[in-house]
């Protein structure tokens, strides 16, 4: 009847108004544009300070990558004191190392696994004496012409530090530190060393890497963030799944983020909700470069990229080459609107 088609009109004029009052309501719940940045202007992550840069083209677990240096733009070394406050000066707001335990009970900062590739040494990191690594040459693998001239050959003698020389050295700094192994004890030994340090320049360090090791530090030092790869697939997908709803998976709590350029559009509320959301769980997001599939180590680098982000994006960026993004960003002259 007349009465009957009017009423399902109705109904279904009712059902389409209570689904754009909805959807209306989780959009503007997400929107990123009613959001007020965290910050003023990004958070600079100077990847192993200021590297040398290398081709990154087929890169395996195995890859010398010293002898891949490109033609390089400056004289410092990777994961040393001056490379670290180069990158400090310009503009890094905090400096990302590695460490390795040494036989006789210190930490070296130092990325490779083995000595072969970039020093004048050789075997496994972890099985040297501190004093042993210190008297190495860090520049004496590089090379930029398949080994016609070793530019930083004999020029980084002694430039290894040690995990306290870099506390003293930058004692109000701010540092990522990277655990290479999944050894728990490392995790144990590392903890006791951060456990000596103030809660106040405890909250100045993050720790990633293996879980085993760094889920230790976590359980024992509440307030330093950390990650390791399954925390991080496992906050992501979760939000990714049901952020829209406002919920912010308990997984995603006093962790850093390394969130993939790629993927971040993904995110609920990306950039400034989604930021706001991490920041009230105690959380720091860097954005890194794209993934690739099979991982992502290489930083936001590329200082026309700075374009893709808004100009009011007050988050993280992880960077190989804070040269040139850090004046990019103190400038503030490339980025998107």
């Amino acid at each position: 009847s007349l009465y009957e088609a009017m009423r399902y009109l109705k109904c279904r004029k009712s059902t389409a108004v209570a689904i754009v009052i909805v959807a209306s309501f989780f959009y503007l719940i997400n929107a990123s544009f009613l959001a007020a940045p965290i910050g003023v202007v990004p958070v600079l992550v100077a990847h192993r300070g200021l590297s040398q840069d290398f081709d990154r083209q087929d890169l395996t677990n195995e890859t010398c990558t010293a002898e891949r240096m490109l033609p390089s733009s400056h004289d410092f070394l990777e994961n040393t004191l001056p490379s670290m406050q180069a990158a400090f000066d310009y503009g890094a707001d905090l400096v990302e190392f590695d460490v390795h335990p040494t036989v006789d009970g210190h930490f070296a900062v130092f990325h490779d696994w083995t000595l072969d590739c970039q020093t004048d040494g050789a075997g496994i990191t972890r099985e040297q004496t501190l004093d042993r690594l210190q008297a190495l040459d860090m520049g004496y693998g590089y090379t930029s012409d398949s080994g016609k001239t070793y530019p930083f050959r004999g020029r980084g003698v002694g430039m290894m530090p040690s995990l306290e020389e870099v506390m003293t050295t930058f004692p109000d700094r701010k540092f990522v530190i990277n655990v290479k192994s999944q050894d728990p004890k490392e995790g144990l030994l590392l903890a006791n060393r951060l456990a000596a340090l103030s809660p106040e320049r405890q909250a100045q360090m993050m720790v990633y890497g293996g879980a085993q090791p760094v889920s230790l530090i976590r359980e024992r030092l509440s307030g330093i963030r950390t990650l390791w790869p399954r925390r991080l697939k496992q906050c992501l997908m979760r939000y990714i799944a049901f952020g829209w709803t406002g919920w912010i998976p308990e997984v995603c709590d006093l962790n850093m983020l390394l969130i993939p350029a790629n993927i971040a559009p993904w995110l609920w509320g990306w950039p400034n909700r989604f930021l706001q959301r991490m920041d009230k769980v105690d959380t720091n997001v860097f954005l890194v470069g794209d993934y690739q599939g099979e991982g992502f180590s290489q930083g936001f680098d590329d200082p026309e990229r700075l374009k893709d982000l808004p100009s009011n994006y007050a988050g993280g960026i992880w960077t190989d080459r804070i040269d040139r993004i850090g004046p990019a960003v103190r400038e503030g002259t490339i980025f998107g609107q």
